[in-house]
């Protein structure tokens, strides 16, 4: 059992099993089999846009099939991998699954309906990047990204081709809406003008 994230060799690739196996407090996840520290602790920043955006979508849910889920919360997507062996592991801020047959006991096995990062000065690079390419990869129908620095979401929805198209910069006085779940809506003041 590896019990310090010392004792990885971070020049190899893991699998999800031996993901399972880890029990150390750092939060990583795995792209494609290579182990990623996530940033420390977020700012509160991030949480309260976690937070609002959570209270929302949980409210719209209630009792309806989709389900809302706050990180950590394993997203197991079989990216560029064997049926059934599942190398990539990612944490959402924020993930919404409408199918019920992909929840298990350790999270989602499979493309959820939508995924929401909020971007930390520490992982823009890798959300904007890896991130995009994998969620794409894996077929999410929709990616959210929110700055909350810049106060700015992009939502990210495939195409017909399952090539992500964005949509244009939202900011303060703006409503996201999901194609996704329909008549949701988000008014962007709730967290870039509250301060």
């Amino acid at each position: 059992m590896i019990t310090d994230i010392k004792q990885l060799d971070l020049s190899k690739q893991y699998t999800y099993a031996d993901y399972l196996t880890w029990r150390f407090n750092e939060r990583v996840e795995l792209i494609k089999g290579w182990v990623l520290k996530m940033s420390p602790g977020p700012n509160r920043k991030h949480q309260e846009i976690v937070g609002e955006m959570h209270l929302a979508l949980g409210n719209f849910l209630h009792q309806k099939p989709c389900k809302v889920f706050l990180s950590p919360f394993d997203v197991r997507l079989p990216v560029s991998s064997k049926v059934g062996k599942h190398d990539t592991v990612v944490q959402p801020d924020i993930t919404v699954v409408c199918d019920e047959q992909k929840l298990d006991q350790q999270g989602c096995m499979g493309a959820p309906d939508i995924v929401i990062e909020i971007l930390s000065p520490g992982n823009s690079k890798r959300e904007m990047k890896d991130k995009f390419d994998i969620y794409q990869e894996s077929k999410i129908t929709e990616y959210w990204l929110i700055d909350p620095i810049r106060e700015f979401a992009i939502i990210y929805t495939l195409d017909d081709q399952e090539n992500y198209v964005g949509s244009r910069t939202y900011t303060s006085g703006d409503t996201l809406t999901s194609s996704v779940l329909n008549d949701f809506k988000f008014e962007l003041n709730a967290i870039f003008d509250n301060e």
